[in-house]
């Protein structure tokens, strides 16, 4: 399958985008892993929206936020790949994409994120190293990790 990568300004999506990721968010998050949280959390009008879509269907997502509006340094967030494209590497190209664009972007800041902790053996292939304790966010033990910009 050919993949169609996109990264777009908050303003910059359409909103039929918008509905895509917000929908691919909700099926994921809130449906199949039964998490019921506050999505809309205002800071996807400051982000980067990376989208990967395969014919008309968003099969991945992610946000790139800035240093300062979520960590000191910058970080990727609502990592999430649909059902159907799982398997087929587009999670790991995503976050790699992601792992690029923050380093040219914010080149002077590490990439942080908060991951699944069933999915920290995944981000450490990709280069990130995970810090402190597990915690838990809305239900789901995570840890934060971080992609050290000199890696």
């Amino acid at each position: 399958m050919v993949y169609r990568w996109q990264t777009s300004e908050f303003d910059d999506l359409s909103n039929s985008d918008l509905y895509a990721l917000l929908r691919l968010r909700q099926e994921v998050f809130v449906l199949e892993q039964d998490c019921l949280y506050q999505d809309l959390d205002n800071r996807d009008q400051n982000a980067i929206h990376m989208l990967c879509w395969g014919e008309n269907e968003l099969l991945a997502y992610q946000r790139a936020l800035a240093p300062g509006s979520y960590f000191s340094d910058s970080a990727l967030g609502r990592i999430v790949v649909s059902a159907t494209a799982r398997g087929h590497q587009v999670g790991k190209e995503l976050v790699q994409r992601g792992v690029l664009h923050n380093l040219a972007r914010w080149p002077e800041h590490d990439v942080r994120l908060n991951g699944q902790a069933h999915l920290e053996n995944f981000y450490s292939t990709l280069g990130f190293v995970p810090e402190g304790e597990l915690f838990d966010e809305e239900g789901i033990p995570h840890r934060h990790m971080v992609y050290h910009r000199s890696h």
